[in-house]
């Protein structure tokens, strides 16, 4: 049986106001990519989500994109970016 993990999660631009916080932690029985997401599906609101499983939505995992694979570590830090604009 493998053990729970602490992550802190953060949103930035428009997934923070879909999300109503910029910031939030979260205590995960899967400490996959999968659980985490399971984990903002039972608390976060569903065009959130949608929003978050975009294509072009990057993930970083203690400040280092991350494709999702491994499993996290108590205290991580996973950040979703929206896709960047400029002019």
């Amino acid at each position: 049986m493998s053990e729970s993990v602490q992550v802190h999660v953060l949103f930035f631009a428009n997934l923070a106001e879909l999300a109503g916080c910029r910031q939030l932690t979260l205590v995960l029985e899967d400490a996959r990519l999968g659980g985490l997401m399971a984990a903002l599906d039972a608390r976060m609101p569903a065009d959130l989500l949608d929003e978050l499983r975009a294509e072009n939505v990057r993930i970083a995992r203690n400040q280092t994109i991350w494709d999702g694979g491994g499993a996290l570590s108590d205290g991580d830090e996973v950040a979703f970016l929206p896709p960047v604009t400029g002019g």
